[in-house]
């Protein structure tokens, strides 16, 4: 229904294109007051450029919304702190923090270099961090607020030569997590969506065989904005009892995902020994031994 969002404030990172511009959008047209956040950096974060968050609000703003862009950066305390400032001098306040900004250093693990490792998590997941704790406070104080992350089903599930990558989106489901439990008291909410699209980052990698060149024909079909309707819900009020959740959109088709929670379990009374971890242990468990997997082998069909 249009106006879930009325007369809130939404913080979008990395909102001038892809994923995080199609949430911005949508947030307006349901009402928010909308920060489009972007430094314009290039897909390995180098650079910077403002045309893309300008762009992004002159299309709200054409469309009868209220938006204002920031160029700040999510990668350092300060800065992330100017961005929910944005918020707070233009609208008066914040209501909800959509974790968006990222980058891509992609390389497979053993070739991987320390700054490779170190650009990508300190977007991504510090970025995350850095917003979220800035908006904590003023969350805390008027009772209300949420989050919305952006992880991926290459930390949930696995992926090649994203190491980096992974690590700092699957951290991002703990912080959700940590957030949402801390924050309970104060009425604020947590929640993680692991997005399917095809955007410049996804555009970015190159097929390795025919199989994998098809399903990039078929991802070229699941553009941003089908992402963004479970943002604005969890956004919005009609979402007050979801928290600490992880969901997945891929195309039409929309997931809970698991988390992780014990499956099953051996003893001794003795306690163990390496010996007995291997004759006791391994034989008795083993069969449920989660298979090493990449995301294309749980998710084996076309987005619907």
């Amino acid at each position: 229904m249009p106006g879930m969002m009325e007369a809130k404030v939404v913080v979008v990172t990395g909102a001038g294109r892809g994923i995080g511009a199609a949430i911005a959008k949508l947030m307006a047209r349901h009402g928010a007051r909308v920060v489009v956040n972007d430094v314009g950096a290039s897909l390995g974060g180098e650079g910077g450029d403002q045309t893309p968050a300008e762009e992004v609000v002159g299309e709200i703003r054409k469309n009868g919304g209220e938006a204002v862009a920031s160029y700040d950066s999510v990668a350092e305390f300060a800065s992330a702190g100017k961005i929910i400032q944005c918020a707070l001098d233009n609208f008066g306040r914040v209501d909800c923090v959509v974790n968006n900004a990222g980058i891509l250093r992609d390389v497979i693990f053993h070739k991987m270099t320390e700054q490779d490792w170190d650009v990508v998590v300190t977007v991504m997941l510090k970025g995350a961090f850095n917003c979220s704790r800035h908006a904590a406070d003023h969350f805390r104080r008027q009772e209300s607020g949420c989050f919305v992350h952006m992880t991926s089903t290459s930390g949930l599930i696995g992926a090649m030569g994203q190491a980096n990558y992974s690590a700092a989106k699957l951290g991002i489901v703990a912080l959700s997590t940590s957030i949402a439990i801390d924050m309970q008291r104060f009425n604020v909410r947590s929640n993680c969506i692991a997005p399917v699209a095809w955007t410049r980052m996804t555009a970015s990698i190159p097929p390795k065989d025919p199989a994998a060149k098809k399903r990039i024909e078929q991802r070229m079909q699941v553009t941003p904005e089908y992402n963004a309707p479970l943002a604005v819900f969890l956004a919005s009020d009609a979402a007050k009892d979801v928290t600490a959740q992880v969901f997945s959109v891929r195309k039409n088709e929309l997931f809970l995902m698991s988390q992780s929670r014990p499956l099953r379990g051996v003893h001794r009374a003795e306690g163990w020994t390496p010996q007995t971890c291997a004759e006791h242990m391994l034989p008795a468990l083993k069969s449920w031994f989660v298979p090493l997997q990449k995301t294309a082998d749980v998710f084996s069909w076309d987005s619907i």
